[in-house]
């Protein structure tokens, strides 16, 4: 693993550091270039811009792993909030829940519960409501709470990460349910034994995957790819190998964070390609911010000159 990458990830553990960044204003103005800021509203501005771009969004309020009953339920409080906020907008959006935030550490029937009620009030979107991914130890009982989830309710997808060895065998228990699977990389530090350690085959675990979902015998099934990556070859590998197969253009789409790739995300929306913008907000933003620069180290020294220039 990367030095930094790892430095990165023990930091985003650290409370004193969440405490010391989160009043630093440098730190906050880094942080801005990525997210639109702390507020649903500030989301929903930032959603409205994407849409007039073609693009549609995937809205997530940062946060995980709650202590207690009472902060569970003003979390599930807050995204039927943007639930219907986003369907009275007619915007072409999704939202992802972490089941941590719902609750799963104090109980998976609370985290099923919420997800549950989430899941039915956001039938009415115009996309899929998604179950985030979050560290290993958590994976099987994620999946074994969205299969819950899915003989309910049909619009309902779900994170998986392709640095993780399992994730292979994840997906083709999926891919018969028809499952729609938002396929990242994986921010979060693993053992060896559990995950992929090298650029390398992480990104060719992805590669193997976006194929396998839009294979015809996966299409058939109903799968669907969301292709979580910046990375511009990956994405141009996927687009080649899309097109020799004759998969349609709108039968899958590419997912990029907000603020990274801009070029790329209007390149793909100006193609006829399906883009989503990963819209993320809220308080509990350094955790995150910390994961999504380990997940490419270069972008530090970038971070540092924009604290410098200002």
């Amino acid at each position: 693993m990367n030095p930094m990458r790892g430095m990165l990830l023990a930091g985003s553990q650290s409370a004193w550091l969440r405490r010391q960044a989160s009043r630093r204003s440098f730190v906050r103005r880094a942080v801005s270039r990525f997210m639109p800021g702390e507020t649903l509203d500030e989301a929903l501005r930032a959603a409205t811009v994407l849409g007039g771009e073609n693009m549609g969004v995937i809205l997530t309020h940062l946060g995980e792993n709650v202590t207690g009953r009472s902060e569970a339920d003003a979390v599930a409080r807050h995204y039927a909030e943007m639930v219907d906020r986003l369907i009275a907008s007619g915007l072409d959006a999704e939202v992802s829940v972490k089941l941590t935030q719902l609750g799963l550490d104090l109980s998976p029937d609370l985290a099923l519960e919420h997800a549950s009620a989430l899941a039915a009030r956001a039938a009415g979107l115009r996309g899929r409501f998604w179950i985030d991914m979050e560290g290993s130890a958590y994976t099987e009982v994620t999946l074994d709470l969205y299969r819950r989830l899915r003989q309910e309710h049909e619009r309902v997808g779900v994170c998986l990460q392709t640095y993780l060895r399992r994730t292979a065998s994840d997906l083709e228990s999926l891919i018969p349910m028809g499952a729609g699977v938002r396929l990242v990389k994986g921010a979060y530090d693993e053992p060896p034994g559990i995950a992929f350690r090298s650029r390398q085959e992480v990104d060719e675990a992805f590669f193997t995957l976006s194929c396998r979902l839009l294979d015809p015998a996966a299409r058939a099934a109903g799968a669907w790819l969301t292709a979580g990556t910046h990375d511009p070859r990956l994405i141009a590998r996927i687009e080649a190998h899309a097109d020799a197969g004759g998969v349609p253009r709108d039968a899958f789409e590419f997912a990029l964070l907000f603020g990274i790739g801009r070029a790329e995300q209007a390149r793909l929306a100006g193609s006829g390609r399906r883009v989503r913008v990963l819209v993320s907000y809220g308080e509990y933003w350094f955790p995150w911010y910390m994961r999504r620069l380990a997940e490419r180290p270069a972008n530090v020294g970038f971070v540092f000159r924009k604290m410098i220039g200002g």
